[in-house]
């Protein structure tokens, strides 16, 4: 019986040897370390983890990168833009500035078209958010796990650059108030009210630590956008504003002038007038053409301004537009066009009106302009800069999970992987032993007879 007994456990050690040189493991299943399992399981769970997170990480490098293509084309665009409006600011040019407008404005265009397909416009935000990728190999998921690359201030079609509505043509930027643009102070904030012919609306710019007037004029600038209308500072450092089409901006907030600056594009020929709420005729001419308008009595802005650009509009006067004035007073309003219109003549009672001022001229849209891409180049550069140091550090964290998979492996290794030296060892251990238990069973087997032989008769 002792004999069987040890026949069974080397048969059984000879077998979890075999087992163990043939899975390669020195675990394969629970009872051979409970324990021991539980950690390499948790190792193994983050190999896996990681692995993908490398995916991932090249994922994100992959995005970057063709982000990254299209903003140095966009910055080549710009120094094309920058060489077309040095050549028209000079007094000695003798060409044809509408020409050099011409390519600028397609720049221009070209420029919302890349940054669209590179998702940071305002029609495209895919990328235009604060991207995260996860790597793993954190604390927790939340806590060290993943890379972030904020975009959110990253836009750069021509509104967010801010040079939607430059030019390099005659006309100017209109500049609000009279004091050298400053930065937002932390904390304070200024209200932005732009009227264009498809209403009035009000955005607010808070001031951060660490703002500088260029970041906060990229912030403006990425709001403006979507009117057409571009800010920059004009030559003497003071906030101005651009547009091709019909616009009043007005601005309220700590620093200013009596609290209250406005101004309204005086790129375009003004006309302004006031609607006294009572009903009121007008006779508009521009050109050839006339518009006899009627206003009822007691109408909102909203509905006054839509009242009069309808009855612009079917007078076949399609270049005209009614917005308020900016000065925030209800009933104020701004005829602005492209062409030069004679006069608005008042033919009821109710309305006073001002006589119309001509647009600017000269060539101070192509210094302005000038201004303006100066500083779409450091707006630009500032999200080059995010999206590079977002490659690095994808690049950095991807190579930490490779070192860190390498000594996982390693640790797994240690203690589930079988000692395939000292299990080969152990095999033979084993078949001598268990050559050593069936002899010796033999023996034990032929003892009986012995004993059996003395009763022989």
């Amino acid at each position: 019986m002792i004999a069987a007994v040890n026949l069974n456990n080397n048969n059984n050690f000879q077998t979890n040897t075999i087992t163990q040189l043939t899975s390669g493991y020195r675990i394969n299943n629970s009872g051979d370390d409970a324990a021991g399992l539980a950690v390499a399981n948790q190792f193994r769970d983050n190999i896996a983890e990681l692995n993908q997170g490398i995916l991932n990480g090249n994922d994100g490098v992959s995005t970057l990168q063709i982000i990254d293509g299209g903003l140095s084309n966009i910055s080549t665009m710009l120094d094309r833009m920058k060489t077309l409006a040095t050549e028209s600011a000079s007094s000695t040019f003798t060409g044809n500035r509408a020409t050099l407008d011409t390519e600028y404005q397609t720049l221009v265009g070209e420029i919302n078209r890349e940054a669209s397909n590179v998702g940071l416009s305002s029609t495209n935000a895919k990328n235009a958010t604060d991207l995260s990728v996860y790597i793993g190999g954190g604390q927790s998921a939340a806590t060290g796990s993943q890379v972030f690359v904020n975009l959110a201030n990253g836009k750069v079609d021509s509104g967010a650059l801010g040079l939607a509505g430059t030019n390099v043509a005659a006309a100017a930027p209109v500049t609000v108030g009279a004091i050298t643009a400053t930065t937002i102070a932390a904390g304070a904030t200024e209200s932005f009210t732009v009227s264009t012919a498809a209403g009035s609306s009000t955005f607010s710019i808070v001031g951060k630590s660490g703002d500088s007037v260029n970041t906060q004029l990229s912030e403006l600038n990425s709001a403006l956008g979507a009117y057409g209308i571009s800010a920059s500072l004009d030559t003497t450092g003071k906030l101005a504003f651009s547009s091709s089409n019909a616009y009043s901006v007005s601005i309220a907030g700590a620093g200013l002038a009596a609290g209250f600056e406005f101004g309204v594009n005086r790129a375009l020929n003004n006309g302004a007038f006031v609607y006294g709420g009572l009903a009121s005729t007008y006779t508009v001419t521009e050109g050839s053409n006339t518009a006899n308008i009627s206003l009822a009595a007691g109408l909102s802005d909203s509905a006054a301004l839509a009242s009069l650009n309808s009855q612009l509009k079917a007078a076949n006067i399609t270049d005209m537009t009614a917005v308020g004035d900016g000065s925030g007073i209800p009933g104020f309003y701004s005829l602005q066009s492209a062409s030069t219109f004679t006069d608005v003549k008042l033919t009821g009672a109710g309305s006073l009106v001002g006589a119309p001022v001509a647009a600017a001229g000269g060539g101070n849209g192509a210094l302005n302009a000038i201004n303006a891409v100066n500083s779409a180049v450091q707006a630009l550069g500032s999200v080059q800069g995010v999206v590079g140091a977002g490659e690095n550090d994808l690049n950095y964290a991807i190579n930490l999970a490779n070192s860190q998979i390498t000594n996982f492996s390693s640790a797994e290794s240690g203690i589930r992987d079988a000692d395939v030296a000292t299990e080969a060892a152990n095999l033979t251990k084993a078949q001598v032993l268990e050559q050593a238990s069936v002899a010796a069973m033999a023996q034990a087997n032929s003892a009986p007879q012995a004993v059996l032989s003395l009763l022989k008769v």
